[in-house]
């Protein structure tokens, strides 16, 4: 049996761990941000929040191809799925905030 250089499965769940964990923070976190955006008693910011949504639809989106297809080609495939996973529902959501109502 040849032994690869693949990282060990056991790596690749705790660095999926980590990365979720930190998935996770920064999307509190800029739903914290959208808040604040649309945060007017009359809903005269109401056009700055979907901006901010807009905005943070694409930073999320293009976070989940580039970090999970960089760790797919270094043979990551555990935080890779996570990366893409979760910033992807990520993106989705913001997108659902940025439409208009």
């Amino acid at each position: 049996m040849k032994r690869g250089k693949e990282p060990s499965t056991g790596r690749q769940v705790v660095i999926g761990t980590a990365l979720l964990v930190s998935d996770i923070v920064v999307i509190v976190g800029l739903l914290f941000g959208y808040g604040f955006a649309g945060w007017s008693d009359d809903g005269s910011d109401a056009v700055e929040a979907q901006m901010f949504a807009r905005r943070t639809t694409w930073c999320l989106a293009v976070g989940a191809v580039v970090t999970g297809g960089g760790l797919l080609a270094l043979r990551w495939r555990i935080p890779s799925a996570v990366q893409i996973i979760v910033l992807g529902i990520g993106a989705l959501k913001f997108h659902a905030l940025a439409a208009p109502h």
